[in-house]
């Protein structure tokens, strides 16, 4: 009854180990791989103008700074997005005490303030949902975030994507958008299949061979490289399109299950993305 952890590494690695150490046979077996941004200049220029707000918030005068200088907010939408924006942070800039750091879920938030903590972020800058929240995503976080006041403020969406260019959260930039902020995006990061190793390889292939093997999801996108490149990596005789309806997946939220079940496969289960409901869901199997 091995659970695989699907998510980027390090976090595959990590989460697996708290697995094991909660009682529950995990590996890791990363679905997508994290590489550098096409246009790292972009997270740069994007410290710059974060400081030029900063100059501007404590100037004598005490006005505003407009939106066309520094961000009201910085929406992260994954730990990955946290590492890659303050991996590329310039030397001598630090977060503006005006700004805020937003996060879908405490995973990220708590990244945030590991990652931040030496540019000077802090707590009381991130809004994020609960650790006891039902869900982790744009819905739950927006309600927080709603009754400040957004006219005439920037907004910036720190995401991943691909070469074409980041790829942000469409319904929480329209509620944004709607509250009369100014909304763009910056991509810290690329997200690809990647490759695995011989092991890795080993594992997916004994994973296919034991009914009872289950994959941790926590990404639409990990699945579609599952099915799409690394599953028929593995050859003919260990893997075929029809054989999706047998996979067992444990997906940290609902939009992954529904995508699961497009895509053909039959036996999901659901659980938040914390390691206490994943725990529970390994202990009380559908």
């Amino acid at each position: 009854m091995v659970l695989l952890v699907t998510r980027p590494e390090p976090q595959a690695s990590a989460w697996a180990e708290a697995l094991r150490q909660a009682g529950v046979p995990a590996q890791a077996l990363p679905l997508i791989a994290i590489t550098a941004p096409p246009r790292p200049d972009e997270v740069s220029r994007l410290w710059h103008e974060m400081a030029e707000r900063h100059d501007s918030a404590t100037s004598p005068t005490g006005a505003r700074p407009p939106a066309s200088h520094g961000p009201r907010a910085l929406m992260f939408v994954s730990p990955a997005a946290v590492e890659g924006f303050f991996h590329l942070r310039p030397e001598g800039c630090a977060w503006p005490q005006g700004t805020l750091a937003t996060a879908p879920g405490p995973g990220t938030a708590q990244v945030l303030l590991q990652a931040g903590s030496a540019a000077g972020l802090r707590q009381d800058h991130i809004v994020s949902p609960a650790a006891d929240a039902e869900q982790f995503d744009s819905e739950t976080l927006w309600p927080l975030l709603e009754p400040l006041p957004w006219h005439d403020s920037r907004v910036v969406i720190v995401s991943g994507g691909d070469a074409s260019g980041a790829q942000g959260r469409t319904w929480l930039t329209e509620r944004w958008r709607e509250s009369g902020a100014q909304v763009e995006t910056v991509q810290t990061y690329q997200r690809g299949p990647g490759a695995w190793t011989p092991q890795q390889a080993e594992l997916a292939r004994s994973a296919l061979a034991d009914p009872g093997t289950t994959w941790l999801l926590s990404s639409s996108q990990a699945l579609d490289f599952l099915l799409d490149h690394h599953l028929p990596g593995l050859g003919a005789e260990h893997w075929h399109p029809s054989r999706a309806t047998d996979l067992r997946l444990l997906c940290t939220h609902p939009r992954i299950a529904e995508h699961a079940s497009r895509r053909g496969v039959l036996h999901t289960q659901r659980c938040a993305p914390t390691l206490a409901s994943v725990v529970q869901a390994r202990r009380s199997p559908s």
